[in-house]
């Protein structure tokens, strides 16, 4: 015993000095989401009616009727945000009006069949990039859709029945009828978002002019308390008060992340007290929560810095920033107070700004002990001289002169972050994280279209951007200090490009293959993030982590440097990146100081993308486990052409392919239970009797009596 114990301290020592001196550890990267928006390509939820715009009006029996006739904010509406009747008369129009939401680029939406469906009496109207429009009963439609550049869906409602409206409306991505209640997440934005720890929720949260309706401007003295925020019944979360705290919380905790979240600033104390025991209450204990008040106070672009002004500096006869402190203190008080006793699950941040030490200095100015770190930003972006040179140049200017610009103006930008660090959260002797950061490469004057703007947008998929973020990061390293990574939240996850506003996104779609379009922000930024290597645990050290194909087999290659009391690993898979069922297991060492190399084939594949996660287990049950590693299986043999169809199916699904020798068919329910084995003497025009299934997602395993091949395809059962 004395000697595991000691092996085990060795293994604790050597982690620690790692975290601190190994590169590959010193930066944790998160990533910040982006806010719902009809136009957005970031799209994690299946039911797209929640990133529908907001309600606009179209006159009804007008002739010369334009796109919209501005009357949304003279209807009248539910709680829930549907109008309470349709159509509507009202004194601002000589025309009855329509209620109209659209969806202004689907782009980055899954191609196949999308299913519409809703309650209440009435009728409305769909128009836009699809085909086969389909009424396939009372509540429900089904289109066809393409994703394709500058397509749109656009939905108006005709009629809706004041004692029945049209309401709860859904708009379902292809497959996800039956699960989207159970499984609201995009299998999609899951798989791609799991290679980070953190995310933080500012867009999320609709943070800035939190609260602010369309055409309302931020001159409002009013706080809102716990009952009004959002709800998850409202027909869209692309609106003023963004994502429900239901959702950020799922998300955390299906998926083991932690959470960034950002309180509104018109947050009455009972709402900020309310969302801390919320908060509190439901996110699991092993997940981690920072918390910050508002967003970027100082900025002021945003509602939330004209409204901390004027009520809390103008109006107390108080200079500014130092009326805009007794809000943070006031809420990062609440999360105190709530969390006493368990202090070590949250992080209580100050944003500060840039650029600007004195104004940091004095909004950090709060009560010593009440808050945990400070919080700038770490962009780089032009200086004066790069953006010069760039206007001289104009249409001219290539991607190459936008890095080259870039990359002479980087001193200049660090030299701000360090100023943070020395000149802020040194004398204050707490640590510096960011909460925004990446590239910062923008018009002068922001939102202007640049001369150079095609430069601007082709040096987003640049080589040379992949050598800027790895120089950046870089640099950032010489600022890690102590056992903790640096914590970097990169601005943003999914976002297209745009000269005019920002090319924000390290990824431009959800699904973008990045051997087809170039990402290089999200290569520089996978690479250069701690792994799971690096966090101390008490099992297992784990060393490289690999996935490769072959032909049709997956082949997953692990190793450790040292373990105690470890059992065996099992090996997970999925084929949508949420789902895992266990497909193997490989034993461990037990306890060793020395490196071991472990690995898994994973034989007999369908063509597709694979999903692989390992899972340590020791002998006292108690678990850790490795990240995600997604690859692509690529299958020669004609063999694997097996279409099912009708699909979703509802009392009998038929199969179609070159297979010529018999099949032995399995089904099995999303938990991995064997519900049905039969076997086909010809696959082709052979049927399945599903009628008796409940439905749900099942897998079908065809075994090729041939070649022994194993083919798998997924069916949803209405």
């Amino acid at each position: 015993m004395k000697n595991n114990l000691l092996v085990l301290l060795l293994v604790l020592s050597v982690l620690s000095l790692k975290a601190q001196n190994d590169p590959s550890c010193q930066l944790d990267i998160g990533t910040n989401m982006s806010g719902m928006a009809d136009f957005g390509t970031e799209l994690p939820f299946v039911n797209l009616m929640k990133n529908a715009r907001e309600w606009y009006t179209k006159d009804v029996g007008n002739p010369n009727a334009g796109f919209s006739s501005d009357q949304q904010l003279n209807l009248s509406y539910r709680p829930d945000g549907y109008p309470t009747h349709v159509p509507q008369t009202i004194p601002e129009s000589a025309f009855p009006q329509e209620a109209v939401t659209i969806w202004g680029d689907t782009k980055g939406w899954p191609a196949g069949q999308y299913v519409v469906l809703w309650e209440g009496t009435g009728n409305f109207r769909l128009f836009g990039s699809f085909t086969n429009l389909t009424t396939t009963g009372p509540h429900r439609m089904t289109f066809d859709l393409v994703p394709q550049e500058q397509g749109i869906v656009e939905l108006a409602i005709e009629n809706s029945d004041i004692n029945d409206p049209i309401r709860n409306i859904r708009l379902l991505m292809p497959g996800t009828e039956a699960t989207y209640q159970t499984q609201p997440f995009n299998p999609v934005f899951i798989n791609r978002l799991q290679s980070f720890r953190t995310v933080r929720f500012m867009d999320w949260g609709q943070t800035n002019n939190w609260g602010q309706k369309r055409g309302e401007g931020w001159n409002n003295p009013n706080e809102f308390d716990w009952a009004e925020r959002s709800q998850m019944d409202h027909y869209t979360w692309a609106y003023e008060k963004g994502i429900p705290y239901e959702m950020m919380v799922k998300l955390l905790n299906d998926y083991d992340l932690d959470g960034w979240v950002c309180v509104p600033h018109r947050a009455s104390p009972e709402y900020s007290q309310r969302l801390a025991e919320y908060l509190r209450d439901n996110v699991e204990t092993d997940r981690h929560l920072y918390i910050e008040y508002s967003n970027e106070i100082w900025n002021w672009i945003f509602g939330q810095a004209q409204w901390l002004n004027f009520y809390g500096c103008e109006q107390q006869g108080v200079s500014w920033p130092e009326g805009l402190v007794p809000y943070v203190q006031r809420c990062l008080d609440a999360f105190t107070t709530a969390f006493a006793g368990q202090p070590d699950r949250i992080t209580r941040v100050v944003g500060t700004q840039l650029s600007w030490v004195d104004v940091s200095q004095r909004m950090s100015n709060l009560r010593p002990g009440s808050f945990d770190a400070i919080t700038p930003t770490c962009y780089f972006g032009f200086d004066d001289a790069a953006e010069a040179t760039l206007d001289q140049l104009g249409a001219s200017a290539t991607a190459a002169d936008v890095i080259a610009q870039a990359s002479l103006s980087m001193p200049q930008s660090f030299s701000f972050v360090r100023e943070q660090k020395t000149d802020v959260a040194d004398p204050l002797g707490v640590p510096m994280l960011f909460y925004e950061g990446g590239q910062h490469l923008t018009p002068n004057p922001f939102g202007v279209y640049p001369s150079y703007g095609q430069a601007l947008i082709d040096a987003q998929r640049s080589p040379g951007m992949y050598d800027l973020y790895n120089t950046w990061f870089d640099s950032l390293r010489t600022l890690q200090s102590g056992e903790e990574p640096l914590q970097i939240m990169h601005f943003s996850f999914v976002s297209g490009r745009n000269a005019q506003f920002g090319s924000w996104g390290m990824l431009e779609t959800m699904d973008q293959d990045t051997d087809v379009i170039p990402a290089p922000k999200y290569q520089a930024i996978l690479e250069n993030m701690a792994t799971s290597a690096c966090s101390p645990v008490l099992s297992v050290d784990w060393g490289a982590y690999s996935a490769s194909s072959n032909d049709c087999s997956a082949s997953i290659h692990w190793s450790t440097s040292a373990e105690d009391n470890n059992a065996h690993f099992d090996i997970l898979r999925s084929t949508d990146g949420v789902r895992f069922i266990t497909i193997g297991r490989v034993a461990g060492s037990g306890t060793t100081d020395q490196p071991t190399d472990y690995s898994y084939v994973d034989k007999n594949l369908s063509g597709g993308e694979y999903t692989y996660q390992i899972e340590q287990v020791d002998h006292d049950g108690s678990r850790s486990h490795l990240g995600l590693r997604t690859l692509r299986v690529n299958c020669s043999e004609s063999t694997n052409n097996i279409d099912v169809y009708p699909n979703p199916a509802s009392d009998v699904v038929r199969f179609r392919g070159s297979v010529t020798d018999g099949v032995s068919l399995k089904v099995y329910s999303a938990a991995g239970q064997l519900v049905r084995t039969t076997s086909l003497e010809q696959l082709d025009g052979a049927e399945l009797n599903t009628s008796d299934l409940v439905p749900g997602v099942y897998q079908l395993k065809f075994v090729l009596e041939g070649s022994g091949r194993t083919v798998v395809r997924r069916l949803v059962k209405r």
